[in-house]
């Protein structure tokens, strides 16, 4: 068969529910380390890491998708979204909209999912798109909704979606299992079995002209809040960029089978992966702590600009490191005064140095 959705038996995909159990119990485990882990963040910095997640989450959602957003204006946005003080100006309009789909998951993860609600992240996303010929509701359109690679002029068709007037039946049906499969409902499924199944069913429908990929990676964070009981928060765009290829080549395999184990097991993997990121940055913040309380009070006001970049930068820091070019361009002082700085740093335990002459590079050095 052409594609998942023409057989007869569709949805009715089929798995190996043996092959996601490690899968399900190391996604509870690392859920519980999680929630034990932000416990010890206080909750000023709390804040932070929810609006540090979220942003990156935006920004690397839409960059998937082949849209750059700016981090700063995406942060500004869901500060303000959150009552938090901005210290940015006003977010321009892609930035404010993803921004306020990201607040809107976060903020009704436990309500049961509604068309009204794929509606409103679609307006989030889109609404300041003039070519769409529906925003905020699904596709109507004639023409075969169809995802295709290669050269304009020798394209192939990797997958084509349902028609257009097929999608409300369909996403009745989906919508209708998603409340169905939730935790506590009539027939409750496994978080990561969940959150894949849910996230292939839906992208096999495509109900939208544009948006899908986003709002099926919010429908999965959705469906992972549901099954731990509160926003998972979980670096799942971040992890689905990093090895974007092999997402699409297993997206696109698992649209042409109901037979759905391979696609399960490599989403789940995604998922496990994507709660190690978020690990570290809930690490990387409590070490942030730890680092501001050591130091306080002992460094200048150069080396104070220069490792609050640093940790700007997040847990991998500057690429290749931090070099005394670096410094210079970040504090505009002398050359001498630099290397005095860095060396102070060094000795004093806040910076690691390695390599020698031009190829010196610093990194933070947390506990």
């Amino acid at each position: 068969m052409p594609w998942n959705w023409t057989s007869p038996r569709w949805p009715d995909f089929a798995y190996d529910a043996a092959a996601m159990e490690p899968l399900e119990r190391r996604f509870l485990l690392a859920s519980g380390e999680i929630v034990g882990a932000v416990r010890h963040v206080d909750d000023a910095d709390r804040d932070w890491l929810r609006i540090d997640l979220l942003s990156d989450e935006a920004v690397r959602t839409s960059a998937i998708e082949g849209e750059m957003l700016d981090r700063l204006s995406v942060q500004s946005s869901l500060r303000r979204q959150f009552g938090l003080a901005p210290d940015e100006p006003l977010a321009r309009p892609r930035e404010r909209g993803v921004a306020g789909m990201m607040v809107d998951v976060y903020s009704t993860w436990a309500a049961p999912l509604d068309h009204e609600t794929l509606f409103r992240w679609h307006r989030f996303l889109l609404a300041h798109d003039p070519v769409l010929e529906t925003v905020g509701g699904y596709r109507r359109h004639a023409d075969a909704m169809q995802i295709v690679s290669g050269r304009p002029d020798r394209q192939v068709v990797d997958f084509e979606a349902p028609p257009s007037a097929r999608v409300p039946f369909e996403m009745d049906r989906f919508i209708a299992w998603f409340n169905r499969t939730a935790p506590g409902a009539a027939t409750p499924l496994p978080a990561v079995t969940r959150a894949a199944l849910g996230h292939l069913w839906f992208e096999s429908i495509h109900p939208f002209e544009d948006g899908n990929g986003r709002l099926g990676r919010a429908l999965a964070e959705k469906s992972l809040a549901q099954s731990v009981g509160q926003p998972s928060l979980i670096a799942l765009a971040h992890q689905i960029q990093r090895n974007r290829k092999a997402y699409y080549d297993a997206l696109e395999r698992h649209q042409k089978t109901l037979d759905a184990t391979g696609w399960l097991v490599h989403f789940g993997k995604t998922i496990l992966a994507a709660q190690q990121t978020t690990l570290a940055r809930v690490g990387f913040l409590i070490a942030k702590a730890r680092f501001h309380d050591r130091f306080r009070g002992r460094l200048n006001p150069r080396q104070d600009k220069v490792i609050a970049r640093l940790f700007r930068e997040g847990p991998d820091g500057f690429t290749g490191g931090l070099s005394a070019e670096n410094y210079l361009a970040i504090t505009r002082t002398s050359r001498a005064t630099a290397t005095r700085d860095l060396q102070d740093l060094v000795e004093k335990g806040a910076l690691s140095r390695r390599g020698e002459r031009r190829h010196t590079r610093y990194a933070l050095r947390l506990d």
